[in-house]
């Protein structure tokens, strides 16, 4: 089942289309928290996103960029603005659609089916897959999965990222120079704490496959996958 987020403060409107995009046969979750949008983006690992740009906090083109940060799946801005200003900025912001309101109900179901389409099915782009492998364990860039045995978990963007570099340089350690400028090129300074946080984000992904030691940290340098799991599964 597709999985559709709704960041919308009002709850008329979310609720509206929650049974309406429902009854299609989606799962739909509505943001109610809406200081920590992203929190709820990790949970529910939605395939596309209804965003309002008016919101408490932050608007709709601060969570668009922040989305765009770990995920390319499709957003769709919902707004009272109708300035051709505004639409310009949800575009360059990240947004793939822009739905003015008042609107309709089965517009805005054409369009989710015409993105989730364009993204994952009979008009997105067709070629051969990638897929990087070592000792079993696979990582499937364009889905942004990582799999070992019958066993598969999704990633955020930022995740699949920094398990793409430690493959590709694996037996050699991936340095945190080079992790930083490929996570965050378009950014001028970035918190070394950030790095951290995010290789903490990969270890518990590798835990969830039940590798506990995957990630190597090596001192001065950078990180390293360790495979030594290998002989473990034999």
């Amino acid at each position: 089942m597709q999985k559709i987020m709704i960041v919308e403060d009002d709850p008329k409107i979310a609720e509206h289309l929650k049974m309406h995009i429902e009854k299609y046969g989606y799962g739909v979750t509505c943001v109610n928290d809406f200081e920590h949008v992203m929190r709820e983006f990790y949970d529910i690992n939605p395939d596309l996103v209804l965003l309002d740009i008016n919101l408490p906090s932050f608007d709709g083109y601060y969570w668009c960029r922040q989305i765009r940060k770990e995920s390319v799946c499709p957003v769709i801005f919902i707004s009272a603005r109708i300035g051709e200003m505004d639409q310009v900025l949800a575009l360059e912001n990240g947004g793939d659609d822009y739905i003015t309101k008042p609107f309709s109900a089965e517009i805005v179901m054409a369009k989710i089916r015409s993105q989730l389409r364009r993204a994952y099915g009979e008009y997105a782009t067709r070629q051969e897959e990638r897929i990087l492998e070592n000792a079993g364990l696979k990582f499937f860039p364009d889905r942004m999965e990582l799999a070992l045995g019958t066993k598969t978990i999704s990633l955020s963007k930022k995740e699949a990222d920094i398990i793409e570099s430690l493959m590709e340089r694996y037996p050699r350690v991936a340095g945190r120079e080079d992790l930083l400028e490929k996570l965050w090129d378009e950014q001028s300074y970035v918190d070394e704490n950030t790095l951290n946080v995010n290789i903490t984000r990969v270890r518990k992904k590798f835990q969830e496959l039940g590798l506990h030691d995957a990630v190597e940290t090596v001192r001065g340098a950078g990180y390293r996958l360790n495979i030594s799991w290998k002989e473990d599964k034999r």
